[in-house]
């Protein structure tokens, strides 16, 4: 069964839309055994262009020894010993993964911390990226790199929530996926469609704002 094939719950119920963590049960384990979490950082790139802001995402590339293979996500990567924030793993990422140079980059703030279920803390740190700029993919990491505007990611008519098929009826109800619709050929879901509403989450509360 792929993702786009399980069952579709009511969005109306948004109590499923922002959680830091992909179940309920990561998270807790995660609390109690410190050890089991591997830092990492995204940085979730704003682009201005057309008169509208978007997100700029990655689709990994295809390697059988990845669980994300192929997925939809946002330049980043687990931190190194040398990196001496999630800001500076995001930016290291990045520029490892799509060549954005760190100068072309105004970063406006890290996120709260995101709990994956492939046992990581991951950072996603906001940033405003000089555009147009020339990206270079590192291949053998990224396939592709595109936007998407946030104003269609902020459209509820844009996205479904699917109840999980690993865990209990109760708590797939308390923490759906999120499945975005098709954009220019690409699907947004899981994890990085989380920490994308989470971002959002934050816009709503005042907590960021954006430039107009």
């Amino acid at each position: 069964m792929t993702v786009k094939e399980l069952p579709i719950l009511d969005i109306t119920d948004t109590s499923g839309l922002h959680r830091d963590a992909d179940t309920e049960e990561a998270a807790a384990a995660y609390s109690k055994n410190k050890s089991r979490q591997r830092r990492a950082a995204v940085l979730m790139p704003l682009v201005r262009t057309a008169g509208e802001w978007h997100l700029l995402f990655i689709r990994r590339a295809t390697n059988e020894n990845d669980r994300h293979s192929g997925q939809i996500a946002f330049p980043g990567g687990a931190t190194e010993p040398n990196d001496d924030s999630a800001t500076a793993t995001a930016l290291r990422e990045t520029m490892e993964e799509i060549g954005l140079d760190s100068e072309r980059i105004k970063v406006l703030a890290e996120l709260d911390a995101y709990y994956t279920i492939s046992h990581y803390k991951v950072t996603p740190v906001v940033g405003i990226v000089q555009w147009p700029s020339n990206l270079s993919l590192e291949t053998s990491e990224v396939a592709r790199a595109f936007l998407i505007p946030i104003n269609w990611l902020r459209n509820s008519e844009n996205y479904t929530l699917r109840a999980r098929s690993d865990i209990d009826k109760a708590s797939a109800k308390r923490h759906p996926i999120i499945v975005y619709n098709e954009f220019d050929g690409e699907t947004l879901w899981g994890a990085t469609a989380r920490m994308t509403m989470n971002f959002f989450k934050t816009i709503d509360e005042k907590k960021l704002l954006l430039p107009a």
